[in-house]
């Protein structure tokens, strides 16, 4: 672990307020922590940049265990949101930048999506099966309002009545309603919602780009309202900092129309750690040493652990009661800890329809 320096007081709008070294990388661009005699001009710019990514292909696959889906589809790397704890951050490294400021501030934008993913499925190789949107970045997250590659995604499922889940913390998700609705007539989509919690001053904190709670919480009514099946996602569980919300943030959730109900804890891979640890330092200082310490408990001691099975729900007294907590809340709130199911059975190829004869 590397003694960053921290800036003199929050960057504004931004989760990170480091830029941890790459490792994969000798050299390393460190913000200097005293700004005050450098003039404007001079000074780190944190503003976004986005970067075209000319990907030949769409469709990731995941053979993690303790991850309930096998194919996803990011149309984003990198993701403004900002969110200080995110487990994707340590993929930019492979870019050659940051976990860091890097992350949420150098976006990469996939353009063909939804051309790629039409010819994906076009294809007579490919086997209708679901596909999860937002396994690592955020689909919904700011960019999304301008490039709209995620609607465009949608458009193609929507045409081939593709199965899609979609995993977001942005309350953007509610302006498909009338895509996510059809689709829903076929059960072919899932909305998870996540929801971190429902302070309103933590969550800009902690997730400064994201929705903040309440929106989260009425682009649940509105996706419900709708017909389509709605999940939320307690996620991540920060012990220390937001467990003892998670009672309150199923009631919510189901008042609002969720029907489903997941969690995981927070992982810390990689530099996420140096990230996470900042933040700590520069929002929730008095609370560190309490929130690194029942980290540790379940985690077998470690800031982290990689191992399938244990690093989505952690291990030991204090885990199981979290979860322990959960069942309890989730049955209260008349929530299932069941995944919403979808159905490959109207998959249809356009154009490649029987055609009736009168």
């Amino acid at each position: 672990m590397h003694d960053l320096p921290l800036p003199p007081a929050p960057i504004r709008g931004r989760g990170a307020q480091v830029n941890p070294p790459n490792r994969f990388e000798r050299l390393h661009v460190a913000l200097d922590p005293d700004t005050t005699d450098v003039p404007p001009e001079e000074r780190s710019d944190p503003r976004t940049t986005f970067y075209f990514d000319n990907t030949q292909t769409i469709l990731s696959k995941n053979d993690s265990p303790d991850v309930p889906f096998s194919l996803g589809l990011n149309a984003y790397r990198g993701c403004e949101h900002g969110c200080a704890y995110c487990f994707a951050r340590p993929y930019h490294e492979y870019l050659g930048w940051s976990s860091g400021l890097d992350f949420e501030t150098k976006i990469l934008v996939k353009l063909r999506a939804p051309e790629l993913l039409r010819r994906e499925l076009s294809s007579p190789r490919w086997q209708p099966q679901n596909i999860t949107m937002s396994g690592a970045t955020d689909c919904y997250q700011p960019a999304e309002r301008h490039f709209k590659l995620t609607r465009g995604v949608l458009e193609v499922c929507r045409e081939f009545r593709q199965p899609i889940s979609i995993i977001t913390k942005n309350a953007l998700v509610a302006r498909d309603v009338d895509l996510l609705a059809e689709l829903a007539r076929y059960q072919c989509t899932a909305v998870y919602v996540s929801v971190t919690s429902l302070d309103s001053e933590l969550a800009g904190k902690l997730e400064p780009r994201a929705s903040r709670p309440a929106a989260r919480l009425e682009a649940i009514r509105t996706l419900s309202a709708a017909g389509v099946p709605v999940g939320v996602m307690v996620a991540p569980i920060i012990p220390g900092l937001n467990d003892h919300e998670m009672p309150a943030i199923l009631e919510a959730a189901a008042a609002a129309g969720a029907r489903r109900a997941g969690y995981v804890i927070m992982r810390l891979p990689h530099a996420v750690k140096d990230v996470f640890l900042a933040w700590l330092d520069t929002h929730e200082p008095g609370k560190k040493a309490r929130i690194l310490s029942r980290v540790r408990e379940i985690r077998g001691g470690k800031l982290n652990v990689s191992e399938w099975g244990a690093r989505l729900r952690g291990e030991g007294l204090f885990a199981e009661q979290i979860g322990d907590l959960f069942t309890v809340a989730t049955r209260r709130a008349g929530l299932t800890e069941q995944h919403i199911a979808l159905s490959p059975a109207h998959f249809r190829r356009p154009g490649g329809e029987q055609l009736s004869l009168f």
